[in-house]
């Protein structure tokens, strides 16, 4: 069986979408790629009781290449993503707070010190039908500098190194879609600057945990 790890991270991040309620019925997908190759949750099975077997193999050049299973609609979305990126993991999902606040802003701006994990700012794609190539064209250029993006009236899609990255990095937009409606219900949310988000950025790559205790 070709990708039996990429397919067993498959089913496993699709268990763990599930289980955060950010799967709309069917709804939501995950992805995860080796190479010139990718492994994708199946069409029309809800993504708790996915197992590794049922996720089919495609090339990012396009076509299924292995599966006993058809691919989730919006594998159109994940081959554009893969090749137009480096990303090594795509997952989409359908979570309350992302799905309203998708529905109203055109940017979520960065109201909390953890946006600069995503990159900022988090760009909307434009509405277009799931399942085709223009909300694909659109999420590939909202991804542009970004690990995550929201699709208009939709959800959200996020990206990463592998399964467990991207699916930190849903999972975050939809933390942060929360902080900003609740902060945007209490009064005018204060956004970060950039100079700000990049010294968020400069300590988390230096692992700061903290002034020296010493040198006081």
């Amino acid at each position: 069986m070709l990708l039996e790890q990429e397919r067993r991270d498959v089913a496993l991040t699709a268990h763990r979408l599930a289980g955060t309620g950010a799967a709309l019925g069917r709804g939501g997908a995950v992805s995860v790629r080796s190479g010139d190759l990718f492994a994708v949750t199946p069409a029309g099975l809800p993504l708790d009781r996915i197992e590794p077997a049922d996720c089919p193999v495609l090339s990012v050049e396009g076509g299924v290449v292995e599966g006993r299973r058809g691919p989730a609609a919006d594998t159109v979305l994940h081959t554009a993503v893969y090749r137009h990126t480096g990303a090594g993991a795509v997952v989409q999902s359908y979570g309350e707070r992302s799905a309203a606040v998708s529905a109203v802003l055109a940017e979520l701006p960065p109201v909390h010190r953890a946006a600069a994990r995503l990159g900022g700012a988090v760009p909307v794609a434009p509405y277009s039908v799931y399942g085709g190539g223009d909300l694909a064209d659109q999420a590939v250029k909202a991804l542009k500098g970004r690990q995550a993006a929201l699709l208009a009236c939709n959800g959200a899609v996020a990206v990463g190194a592998g399964a467990a990255e991207a699916f930190e990095n849903v999972s975050l937009l939809e933390w942060l879609c929360g902080v900003y409606a609740e902060a945007r219900r209490l009064g005018e949310p204060r956004v970060l600057t950039e100079d700000e988000l990049a010294e968020v950025r400069e300590r988390d790559r230096d692992g700061w945990a903290g002034p020296d205790p010493f040198l006081f």
